[in-house]
């Protein structure tokens, strides 16, 4: 039985979400910190949600920057709110770092405008559109999304709220992979006919665990850790989300949201994707087999396919590069290593994108340009990784329309771009 508590709810909240978008963002006096960093009137309020292993990560690499102020952390595991907002102190030299355990109550807040997301799978898109929805820019960690549906929500909220949306896609602005991308882009691999991308296995396993003594909630907030998920009692198993269905999007979406997207950046298709899909072979370590409209083919491997994680691979009709984390990219032939430099500073001088990833979107929310990752293209991205695993659990090939976001001929598989998600948080 789903539980329902008092506090700021959801009505509550989108109520005042236009109010919000509308305000003006003040940074107390008591918040400025030490000398050397931006005026008040420059700098842009973050606060993040989801304070684990990832998050902390996140939130180093926004504190880096001068004109950034965190302001609030929130997270509804207490350690992990406390570690954050001692680092955020810490690193200012005050105590002005507000910790909630409800998320809903920093996004109530009109002094803060951007918020980073990097809790567990399930809250991702749902997070985010709520966090837009109130006038916040939303950086978020990947995968954006726990299914078709959900992603296409995102992406339209996106758009129709007006909001800067960067999905943590790094790689997309790291310089060995900008290399690579930019080989294929610009024509020195000759007509694109293959891409290839490593995978992480499938998707977790149904599990149901028996219920457990709940902690206090000034510990852990089940009910919030939980969330939009079909609910299950506590069970300190379940904490380890990444093992579980209805808590994970899974392996595919969890790596392909990297490497499909550098792929699809690659063949010019990063608002578009695959049309056919083939019933991957796991015996033969497939992920995904799919096909373009232009017949470019599409190869989502697992295993250590790549010297590094994460790899990709373009292949084309006068040569081939590949990339993976750790290694220097390789390609064929080798007088294209004299076109890195170049390619990376005319890229740079095109685009107007840094080589960093939290630096773009900071940059984005400034100027109101489209993210390098917006929500959109993570997307189409993810929907290569969903699509794949519905044909996985069916066992059958599959056409798919891009434009219409729908299985063609086939019912049983549109009735899957959908999760089963709990009535307090739908959409």
């Amino acid at each position: 039985m789903e539980r329902r508590r008092s506090g700021v709810n959801r009505r509550d909240f989108l109520k005042g979400a236009a109010a919000l978008a509308a305000a003006p963002c003040i940074v107390p006096a008591t918040a400025l910190g030490r000398e050397g960093r931006a005026a008040p009137s420059e700098r842009i309020v973050v606060g993040g949600i989801g304070i684990g292993r990832r998050g902390i990560h996140d939130l180093r690499m926004f504190l880096r920057w001068p004109d950034v102020q965190v302001a609030a952390v929130s997270d509804p595991q207490r350690d992990n709110r406390e570690q954050a907002k001692q680092q955020v102190n810490r690193h200012y030299g005050n105590p002005g770092c507000a910790a909630y355990v409800d998320f809903r109550e920093m996004l109530a807040r009109n002094d803060i405008n951007a918020i980073f997301v990097a809790t567990g799978d399930r809250w991702h898109a749902r997070a985010s559109i709520m966090a837009m929805k109130g006038g916040k820019d939303v950086y978020c960690e990947k995968p954006g999304s726990m299914s078709i549906a959900e992603g296409r929500a995102l992406a339209d909220v996106e758009r129709c709220y007006g909001r800067v949306y960067q999905a943590g896609t790094q790689r997309r602005s790291m310089e060995p992979f900008v290399f690579v991308i930019q080989l294929a882009r610009t024509g020195r691999l000759g007509k694109i006919h293959t891409l290839r991308a490593y995978v992480a296995g499938g998707l977790p396993p149904h599990r149901l665990l028996p219920p457990e003594p709940e902690p206090p909630r000034d510990v852990l907030d089940w009910d919030l850790f939980w969330g939009p998920a079909p609910w299950r009692s506590y069970n300190k198993g379940y904490l380890n989300w990444g093992g579980h269905y209805d808590l994970s999007a899974g392996g595919a979406p969890g790596t392909g949201s990297h490497t499909f997207d550098m792929c699809q950046f690659a063949n010019d298709s990063e608002n578009a994707g695959p049309t056919e899909y083939e019933a991957p072979n796991r015996d033969r370590g497939e992920a995904v087999v799919a096909r373009y409209a232009n017949s470019v083919k599409l190869l989502g491997g697992i295993g250590r396919s790549f010297p590094g994680s994460f790899g990709i691979r373009v292949e084309g009709s006068e040569g081939w590069a590949e990339c993976s984390d750790g290694q220097e990219p390789t390609f064929h032939p080798k007088s294209l290593g004299g076109e890195r430099e170049r390619l990376i500073r005319n890229y740079m001088a095109q685009s107007g994108r840094p080589l960093d990833h939290w630096r773009d979107f900071l940059d984005c929310v400034k100027t109101r340009r489209l993210a390098t990752a917006p929500a959109e293209t993570a997307h189409r991205a993810l929907t290569v990784c969903h699509v794949a695993n519905i044909a996985l659990q069916l066992r059958r090939n599959m056409k798919w329309d891009p434009a219409k976001e729908e299985f063609i001929g086939d019912e049983e598989a549109n009735r899957m771009r959908w999760r089963p998600t709990r009535a307090l948080w739908q959409f």
